[in-house]
């Protein structure tokens, strides 16, 4: 039972990486580690809705967050419980609807998408993304260049295995949490499932990704609340047009002494 919600979660983690023999470039055998890549097929009261290849390493935080990004769920306390079984491959959540059929009519309409480890969206996840606009926050460049070196000391699994991406809510002092999984959705799902079941609002959060910013990943930072977004990696121009109307301060190409700022320069600091 998690502490800050009645949600009744299972705890099914998975170790992330596996052992595997490889041979190098003499020929000589070698142990190697891979990253884990599994299917999970996520339920709504045993209706299927979507499956999702992950790391399983917190399969619980990313069906939440899954949920919440994609609009299919808006209240956390309609949830009951999310029952992880790997030996089936099913995150099978419980909630108080007696009709999901509110949900199920948002899965009719879907993009396929570039996401690695997803690839869809559902209507639901443009219902509310214009309610409101994100808010001004302001940052210094130092503060960036300070979290981009602390950020060096974490992407453990990429290190150990490689084939991963990893996302990190951050603040000013620096990592709160971080993730990493097959895919940045997963790992940004995952990040919001934390999130939502701990009750954090995004203000003061700066996200941060290895990967890159595409038009969804601009959207699961809007859903989550989070107005300042920094990446390693490059964007697209259909994310520069998103964080525009969502008043997302966006920064990529980002390296221990240099970034490039894509929207919002007025909410850096050049200290």
């Amino acid at each position: 039972m998690n502490k800050s919600t009645k949600i009744n979660l299972s705890n099914s983690g998975l170790k992330p990486t596996n052992s595997v023999k490889t041979f190098n470039h003499l020929g000589e055998e070698v142990d190697s580690k891979v990253a884990g890549e599994l299917p999970l097929t996520i339920k709504i009261n045993n209706t299927e809705i979507i499956t999702l290849m992950t790391l399983g390493t917190r399969p619980e935080e990313l069906t939440l967050g899954y949920l919440r990004n994609q609009g299919l769920i808006s209240n956390i306390n309609e949830i009951t419980s999310i029952d992880v079984r790997w030996d089936i491959g099913i995150s099978n959540v419980s909630t108080t609807y007696k009709d999901i059929k509110e949900i199920t009519d948002k899965l009719k309409n879907k993009t396929v998408t570039t996401g690695c480890g997803q690839g869809t969206i559902f209507g639901g996840t443009l219902e509310k993304l214009y309610d409101n606009i994100l808010p001004d926050i302001k940052i210094k460049k130092s503060e960036i260049f300070d979290l981009l070196a602390k950020i060096t000391k974490y992407n453990d699994i990429y290190k150990e295995a490689g084939a991963v991406h990893g996302c990190a809510l951050c603040d000013t002092n620096g990592v709160l949490e971080f993730v990493e999984d097959v895919g940045r959705h997963n790992a940004a799902d995952t990040l919001s499932g934390i999130m939502w079941l701990n009750n954090i609002t995004g203000k003061d959060i700066i996200f941060y990704t290895t990967g890159r910013l595409t038009s969804e990943i601009i959207m699961k930072v809007k859903h989550m609340g989070i107005p300042i977004i920094v990446s390693r990696s490059g964007v697209t121009n259909m994310g520069i047009e998103l964080a525009k109307d969502l008043n997302v301060t966006m920064i990529a190409r980002a390296k221990q002494r240099s970034f490039l700022i894509y929207n919002n320069k007025n909410n850096i600091i050049f200290d």
